[in-house]
């Protein structure tokens, strides 16, 4: 039985129950005469009762209607199907759950449609030009060992990008396995520095740590946070001028420490505050794997801060360039 016959059952009991007391009791009670004008009355006020019950159950079920109708649009594929928040207050809350599920529903199928677009066309590039060094060394045009050094390079894109993919799987799907210790921070910040040294030298750019005496002590899990420094420290050498500056400034806050890095380059465009940490966003989207990977790298640190339970942003510094900081919790002693 559907809602609207039961509320029309309900209405229909609520207004026929009293009715059939009060003309019982006007039976025994009073003389015919008396009877009819009692039951002229009574049924009277039954009908409009029960006419104020159906136009009332009318509203209510109105929304449910809308509700229904929007839900099945979107078990149909409609993934823009909203309802109404009109109604009563409680419709209204359920009504606007429904929307926030269906909008999470469609940001999610929109993130999923991008990520297979994205990644088709950073596969199809290096897939491509391995396919035409093979055509070029099948047909004798060259000798293997020019085209080794090459082959490697694309091959290490490949799996670099499917390691990435991978990764982002295990943070979507709740799967990532942290394994956390405590760990000094200043020690984990030398290492990540030393290993681009190099790069930064040969950039022009020189590379400094801020940590202040007290060397605190962190809950996480190394390896990962490493892996966060170095791909913020990596993008801030890439985007500082030469005889630029890049630094690591680590400062203790409450029952957390906040890392940031802070580059002398041009600083953040408008949006990129706010994007940059989405999957496979360029800043500039002309950029390749050889000038600035696939994209995926900061998407990667935000999930891996946030699985150690902490956030992280970006902003432009006041004296100029950009600060991307991240927090992690302290140690407890």
């Amino acid at each position: 039985m559907s809602i609207r016959a039961q509320l029309a059952l309900l209405a229909l009991v609520a207004v026929c129950v009293p009715l059939a007391a009060v003309l019982a009791s006007g039976l025994v009670m009073f003389p015919l005469h008396e009877f009819v004008k009692i039951f002229i009355v009574s049924a009277s006020s039954a009908l409009f009762a029960l006419a104020c019950a159906l136009l009332l159950g009318r509203r209510l079920l109105r929304p449910l209607g809308h509700l229904r109708t929007a839900s099945a649009r979107l078990a149909g594929g409609d993934l823009s199907a909203r309802a109404p928040e009109a109604g009563p207050r409680e419709l209204q809350e359920l009504s606007a759950s429904f929307n926030e599920m269906a909008y999470s529903i469609e940001q999610l199928f929109d993130a999923r449609r991008e990520l297979v677009a994205w990644a088709s066309h950073d596969l199809r590039t290096p897939l491509a030009s391995l396919k035409a060094m093979i055509e070029t060394l099948e047909d004798d045009l060259a000798e293997p060992a020019e085209y080794v050094p090459a082959i490697r390079t694309q091959t290490e894109i490949l799996s670099g990008l499917v390691e990435d993919l991978f990764e982002l799987a295990r943070i979507d799907a709740g799967a990532l396995t942290l394994e956390v210790r405590d760990a000094p921070l200043g020690e984990l910040v030398s290492r990540c520095l030393h290993s681009l040294r190099a790069e930064a030298r040969a950039r022009e750019v020189e590379l400094e740590s801020r940590i202040g005496a007290a060397d605190p002590v962190v809950r996480i899990a190394p390896d990962k946070v490493e892996r966060v420094l170095m791909n913020l420290l990596a993008n801030a050498v890439r985007h500082s001028p030469p005889n630029g500056e890049v630094a690591v400034v680590v400062e203790p806050d409450s029952d957390q420490v906040v890392i940031a890095v802070e580059d002398s380059g041009n600083g953040l465009a408008a949006d990129a505050s706010e994007r940059m940490f989405d999957r496979f966003w360029r800043e500039d989207e002309s950029r390749t794997h050889s000038s600035g990977g696939a994209g995926l790298g900061l998407a990667i640190a935000r999930g891996l801060v946030e699985a150690h339970g902490g956030r992280i942003w970006a902003e432009n510094r006041k004296g100029g360039g950009a600060r991307v900081a991240f927090t992690l919790p302290l140690a407890r002693h």
